[in-house]
């Protein structure tokens, strides 16, 4: 649900120059005076936001002092991970199910109203918070519906031109005996909007995450997650640091 109308929600207070985590994709929630046009029940799949990761972010806030900012409206409602000008800000299609309430949609009052207060607050929240790590949260669905392929990574990293942040938590989260998907199962070479935007562009170090649907859709699953993330969040930085 959104607070105050806002499609986003902050989570714990940015500790200066540390890692702060950005999910974009964490709600489901759709505003009463939007219809998707869609099968009951639709919303609350991988196409209605990206499953586990509004908790995960949370307990990362709540329990290991990584403040987090957190979408909270549907990525069917405006995909806030994607630019201005991306056909898929305000999708007509996902993974083979037409949303039909989005054809001829009210794109540039869907921005206004989402999109641009999204990126804005997250743009100044980043500037006062100077994080010396990003972490941006994403899951993926073990299996698509409109597309046969094998997804057997468990975990992976994306990233578009600056991969330094993602080589150390390919090598960690391998240590830790999990398949590592580099630039799996998207690329961040096609694909990398907001880290694009509020992390390359301006010189910061992040990590784009993506975790499998299947191992955190519970509570305790989510709890493990966050450790697991926020710990080599903090050797990735640690790594940064040394070879600054």
């Amino acid at each position: 649900m959104m607070m105050d109308d806002l499609p986003y929600r902050q989570v714990g207070e940015p500790r200066r120059g540390g890692i702060v985590c950005v999910a974009d994709h964490a709600s489901n929630y759709v505003p009463d005076d939007i219809e998707l046009g869609i099968a009951k029940g639709l919303i609350d799949t991988h196409i209605g936001y990206d499953i586990g990761t509004g908790g995960i972010a949370d307990r990362m806030a709540r329990r290991h002092d990584v403040a987090a900012h957190i979408a909270t409206v549907s990525r069917l409602v405006c995909d806030l991970h994607r630019t201005e000008d991306a056909p898929a800000v305000v999708p007509i299609e996902s993974d083979g199910h037409v949303i039909a309430g989005n054809i001829g949609a009210d794109v540039e009052g869907r921005l206004e109203r989402f999109h641009r207060p999204y990126h804005a607050a997250l743009a100044d929240w980043l500037d006062d918070a100077e994080p010396e790590l990003i972490v941006a949260l994403h899951s993926f669905t073990p299996k698509l519906e409109s597309k046969v392929e094998d997804r057997p990574w468990e975990v992976a990293l994306l990233y578009n031109q600056d991969d330094s942040a993602a080589r150390h938590a390919i090598r960690l989260f391998g240590e830790e005996g999990l398949n590592v998907g580099d630039n799996q199962p998207y690329s961040g070479k096609q694909l990398n909007a907001t880290m694009d935007r509020h992390a390359e562009a301006k010189g910061r170090k992040y990590l784009t995450i993506e975790i499998r649907q299947d191992l955190i859709g519970t509570k305790a699953e989510q709890a493990r997650w966050a450790s697991l993330v926020t710990d080599v969040a903090n050797r990735v930085a640690l790594a940064l640091k040394a070879e600054a």
